[in-house]
């Protein structure tokens, strides 16, 4: 499984969006229905499945999926 599968399988625990129908323009709120914690939570998982330590300051500005892939590229 390639790592945006990976990602979009774990965005949709957190969503009634099936992976095969998210797209990167979509938005963890309005589109997917993210709450706060929800988000929280979704974080942790990406730092767990990743290995990776997520910067609050920049995770704070992402709102799409497509802006929360190109981060997650940045620190592989």
């Amino acid at each position: 499984m390639n790592q945006e599968m990976e990602f979009k399988n774990i965005v949709a625990q957190y969503s009634r969006v099936a992976p095969e129908e998210m797209n990167n323009e979509m938005k963890f709120r309005e589109d997917l229905g993210f709450s706060s914690l929800d988000f929280m939570s979704f974080l942790g998982e990406l730092e767990d499945t990743f290995d990776l330590e997520l910067d609050e300051s920049e995770v704070l500005n992402i709102t799409t999926l497509g802006e929360a892939l190109n981060l997650l590229e940045e620190l592989q």
